[in-house]
């Protein structure tokens, strides 16, 4: 049986960052400053320290701003030309860079709910059983982020992910293969979305 760290090296981090903040008066959501950095670094480091070993950040909004003031070393950046179109663009783009790679599930977070730490994320990553995974962090038993696909569902939530929705139709599709895993003890799931969510960095 392997064990538990050979499994983690088989999970990359998936980090949707192309989100260009439009009620934020279009500063990209990645370079928000939080506790003295930009939010996508911090967002990385939580997918570390849960334990993915490989992490791949796609880029949309400001991407070569982000590039040049964010410290991203050791991740892969992925570029999504198509970021305007909404979530599903970029879960599209970054489930295609991680065809190939070998990995057999990838662990998904959003770069504007810092209030979601590496304990939430790992919890999730431990649900992972192979490549028919399907897991999702709950809060009082709603789905939320971050969410476990395992590579037999990738081709399948590719084709289902449009405009803003991310992978919400095919997870209510398979809503009874989707292991919810509750959250609400060690995170706080908000969005960074308007002037008054600022509020909750620092």
């Amino acid at each position: 049986m392997t064990d538990k760290r050979d499994d983690r090296e088989e999970i990359a981090g998936l980090l949707l960052a192309a989100g260009g903040g439009r009620r934020l008066g279009g500063r990209p959501k990645a370079l928000l400053e939080h506790r003295g950095r930009p939010l996508v670094e911090h967002a990385v480091a939580v997918l570390r320290a849960a334990g993915c070993g490989r992490i791949h950040v796609v880029l949309g909004a400001g991407a070569d701003d982000v590039r040049e003031r964010a410290e991203l070393t050791g991740c892969v950046l992925v570029d999504n030309p198509d970021w305007a179109e909404g979530m599903g663009s970029s879960l599209r783009a970054g489930l295609g860079s991680l065809a190939g790679t070998g990995v057999r599930a990838t662990l998904v977070s959003l770069v504007d709910q810092p209030g979601i730490g590496p304990e939430a994320a790992a919890r999730v990553l431990r649900a992972y059983e192979g490549e028919g995974s399907l897991a999702s962090a709950a809060y009082d038993g709603e789905r939320g982020h971050p969410v476990l696909f395992g590579a037999a569902h990738w081709a399948g939530i590719a084709a289902t992910a449009t405009g803003d929705r991310g992978a919400r139709a095919y997870l209510k599709e398979h809503a009874a293969e989707v292991m919810l895993v509750e959250c609400a003890d060690v995170a706080e799931p908000y969005d960074i979305d308007t002037e008054a969510d600022l509020s909750h960095l620092e």
